[in-house]
């Protein structure tokens, strides 16, 4: 389970602290797939980002019981001046998985060709968002962290995500932030709707994109 207890998250902006996050309290348990509604501005990154680790609450704190991911679509975890594999090497090294594994699965996942040669600084926001989802994948978390872009690439490779995500990979937990109530609707068993720094867990997610669309 990951728990988020309390958390507030406040960003200092000249001489006033702007609170994005007010105690903040749901529990991602496991096989939860939960989906993150709010308008542009809400938090859903923030959040994200404080559960995978990547900032720290100004205040409570986030309890992780299981595994999870960095947050896919956040790309700032890639050492720019390092190609794609040598990316990987890394992040094989990290997680202690076997490098001739890890460096197969990328290749075959993100279609990146001779491209993982390059320095990632060189590559596009969707080359990023293929080596981010590749290595994510690569690892097996039992929670995975998605920030908006759920599909990228041609049809080919978003029906790959498809199927890694929602179908092998049906019995992991996923918080998944995105615009798309259809994704929402169709994938996630439950929902947070994130309004004024509040987060309200819902466990019928039709109530919930209701909830969002009023807003």
């Amino acid at each position: 389970m990951i728990y988020c207890r309390n958390i507030y998250k406040n960003y200092r902006t000249g001489k006033i602290d702007k609170a994005v996050l007010r105690g903040v309290e749901f529990t991602i348990n496991p096989r939860d797939r939960i989906g993150l509604l709010g308008r542009n501005g809400a938090g859903k990154s923030t959040l994200i980002r404080l559960i995978g680790g990547v900032e720290m609450p100004t205040a409570g704190r986030v309890v992780r019981k299981m595994s999870c991911s960095w947050p896919l679509g956040f790309t700032g975890g890639f050492q720019g001046s390092l190609t794609g594999y040598d990316n990987a090497r890394f992040i094989a090294r990290i997680y202690d998985k076997p490098y001739s594994e890890m460096r197969a699965f990328v290749e075959d996942f993100t279609e990146l060709g001779s491209q993982l040669h390059m320095p990632v600084k060189l590559y596009s926001s969707g080359m990023r968002a293929r080596l981010a989802f590749a290595l994510s994948l690569a690892i097996e978390f039992e929670c995975y962290l998605i920030d908006e872009v759920i599909m990228v690439g041609d049809q080919n490779f978003q029906q790959k995500c498809r199927e890694q995500f929602f179908e092998k990979r049906e019995d992991r937990a996923l918080l998944l932030a995105s615009h798309s109530l259809s994704t929402v609707q169709k994938y996630c068993n439950k929902a947070v709707v994130l309004n004024d720094g509040i987060a309200t867990l819902y466990e019928d997610v039709g109530e919930a994109i209701s909830i969002y669309e009023a807003l």
